[in-house]
C-alpha cells in the first residue's frame, strides 16, 4: 500500500472510531449518566470519553509530531496506572462538553500531522523501531480507541435503567453447523505470533516456530444450552469441577450461573444492555470467568486449550503449510467473515459465518465471544517493549489468563490470529466465552 492510500485508511479508521465512541457516549446518555460510575470495576464514561483523546494527543502529536502539549495539565486525570477505575469518578474530570472539544481539537492537529508524516516500512526505513514505521503509531491509536469502545460496551452493560444503545438487526447471514463437535489437529510445528504485521503490538511478536503434540479441539464455542446441562448437572454445587482458587472464588461470590443470568419458573433470562430476555440456547455463552470456564471443561472431561493450541486451530493451513493472519486466509474480516465491530449487540448462533472457518475445520474463532485459555500472560521469547513497558510488560507473569479471538463487540481493526488480550481469571463483565479441547490420547 503506498503512502497516500494509506494515510487514507488510517484517516477514514480515525474517524471511525471517534464516531464510535460519541455513540456510546455523547449519544447515549447525559450528562448525569457519563460522569455516573455504575460499577466500581469501571471507569465513569466521561473519563474514556477524554481519555482516548489524551492518549492520542500524547501519541500523535507529542511523540509522533513532535508538537507541543495542548492540555499538560490534564495528563495524570487520564493516567490509567495512577488512577485506579474505582477512584477516577472523584477526579475533576472534564466535563462532556469540554471533553468534546477538547478531542475534536487534538484530531484536528493529528490529521495535519498525518498529512505531513513519513509512513515508509521498516525496511525502507532501515529502522524497524520508528513510530511512523509503516504507520505503526496511528495502528495503535486507532486499536487503543477501539479498544476502550469495547470497555465501554461493558460499563453500558453493568448500567441499570431504560435501553440506550440501539438494537440493530440481528438476521443470520449464514448458518451451516459443524458436521463434527470437535476437530483433530495433528502433531507439527507452525508459526506462532507475527514479525511483520504493521498493525500487531509487541506482545504478539517475535514470531517463531513451536511443536504442539496432537490435540482434539472443539469447532465451536460452548453454547448456553451447553452450560445449561452443566448447571442443571449440579456443576456449580460439585467441588470435584473446579481448582481451588475456582472453589474459593465460586463461594465467595455465590456464583450459580453466568453474569447477569436470572432462573424463571420457564428456564433462564437474562439482562443485556438494559433488556430482559430468554437466554437463546444456540448462541455461545458469555460474561463467564476463567474459573467457570476451566471447571466446565473439567465436568466434560476435557480442559481448556493453550493459547498455542487456540493459534494452531486458527491460523494453520496444513495443505500450504503456513500460518494465515486470519482462520480464513489474510483478508481483512468482513461481515461474512465474522461476528465483529458491534454490528449486533450480542453473538450470533453457533454455526454462524462459516465463510471464516479455519483450514482444519473449527469455526467461529474470530468473533461472537473471547475465548479464555489455559495460558498465563507473558512475553515470548525475545519480547521487546515497544513503544512503552504499560501496554503489555507490566501485566505479564501476575495471574492475567491470556483470551484470544475477539468479541462481537471487538472492532476488525483490533483482532487477528495472533492478537492476545488478557485479564483476571474472575472478570465476567467482559465478553468472554470459550472453547474446550483435549488431548489426543484421551477419549
Amino acid at each position: 500500500m503506498n503512502q497516500e492510500r494509506a494515510k487514507e485508511r488510517i484517516a477514514t479508521e480515525l474517524d471511525r472510531s471517534r464516531h464510535r465512541s460519541n455513540g456510546l457516549t455523547l449519544d447515549a446518555l447525559d450528562d448525569e449518566g457519563l460522569h455516573a460510575q455504575h460499577s466500581p470495576l469501571m471507569s465513569p464514561l466521561v473519563w474514556d470519553l477524554a481519555h482516548v483523546g489524551n492518549y492520542e494527543e500524547q501519541w500523535l502529536l507529542r511523540a509522533a509530531g513532535g508538537r507541543q502539549a495542548l492540555r499538560p495539565d490534564i495528563d495524570g486525570l487520564y493516567d490509567a496506572f495512577e488512577n485506579p477505575r474505582s477512584e477516577r469518578v472523584s477526579l475533576p474530570l472534564l466535563d462532556p462538553v469540554e471533553a468534546y472539544r477538547y478531542n475534536a481539537r487534538v484530531r484536528r492537529e493529528v490529521l495535519d500531522v498525518l498529512s505531513g508524516a513519513e509512513l515508509g516500512t521498516a525496511e525502507e526505513t532501515g529502522d524497524e523501531r520508528s513510530l511512523l514505521a509503516d504507520g505503526f503509531v496511528f495502528h495503535m491509536v486507532i486499536q487503543h480507541e477501539h479498544m476502550h469502545d469495547e470497555t465501554m460496551l461493558s460499563t453500558h452493560q453493568l448500567r441499570r435503567g431504560a435501553p440506550v444503545l440501539l438494537e440493530p438487526a440481528r438476521g443470520v447471514r449464514s448458518l451451516k453447523p459443524p458436521v463434527h463437535e470437535e476437530v483433530y489437529v495433528p502433531p507439527g510445528s507452525f508459526t506462532m505470533g507475527t514479525d511483520d504485521d504493521p498493525w500487531s503490538f509487541d506482545n504478539e511478536r517475535p514470531a517463531r516456530e513451536i511443536h504442539l503434540d496432537g490435540y482434539w479441539i472443539d469447532t465451536r464455542p460452548v453454547t448456553n444450552a451447553a452450560y445449561m446441562d452443566f448447571i442443571d448437572d449440579g456443576g456449580y454445587e460439585n467441588r470435584r469441577w473446579w481448582s481451588k482458587e475456582g472453589w474459593k472464588w465460586r463461594t465467595g461470590k455465590k456464583a450459580f450461573a453466568p453474569a447477569f443470568w436470572t432462573r424463571e419458573a420457564q428456564g433462564w433470562s437474562r439482562r443485556r444492555f438494559g433488556r430482559q430476555e430468554i437466554v437463546p440456547p444456540d448462541e455461545p455463552v458469555q460474561h463467564v470467568s476463567f474459573h467457570e470456564a476451566q471447571a466446565y471443561a473439567a465436568w466434560a472431561g476435557k480442559r481448556l486449550p493453550s493459547e498455542a493450541e487456540w493459534e494452531k486451530a486458527a491460523r494453520w493451513d496444513p495443505v500450504a503449510g503456513t500460518s494465515h493472519r486470519y482462520p480464513w486466509g489474510d483478508e481483512e474480516p468482513g461481515p461474512r467473515h465474522a461476528n465483529l465491530g458491534q454490528r449486533a449487540l450480542g453473538p450470533g448462533p453457533a454455526g454462524r459465518h462459516p465463510e471464516g472457518t479455519s483450514p482444519l475445520g473449527v469455526q467461529q474463532l474470530i468473533g461472537d465471544v473471547w475465548e479464555w485459555t489455559s495460558t498465563t500472560f507473558h512475553g515470548y521469547p525475545g519480547f521487546d517493549a515497544f513503544p512503552y513497558r504499560e501496554y503489555s510488560e507490566v501485566f505479564f507473569d501476575d495471574g492475567y489468563k491470556v483470551l484470544r479471538g475477539g468479541s462481537w463487540a471487538t472492532h476488525p481493526t483490533a483482532v487477528r490470529s495472533t492478537f492476545r488480550n488478557w485479564d483476571h481469571p474472575v472478570r465476567r463483565q467482559i465478553f468472554s466465552g470459550f472453547r474446550c479441547a483435549r488431548n489426543a490420547d484421551e477419549t
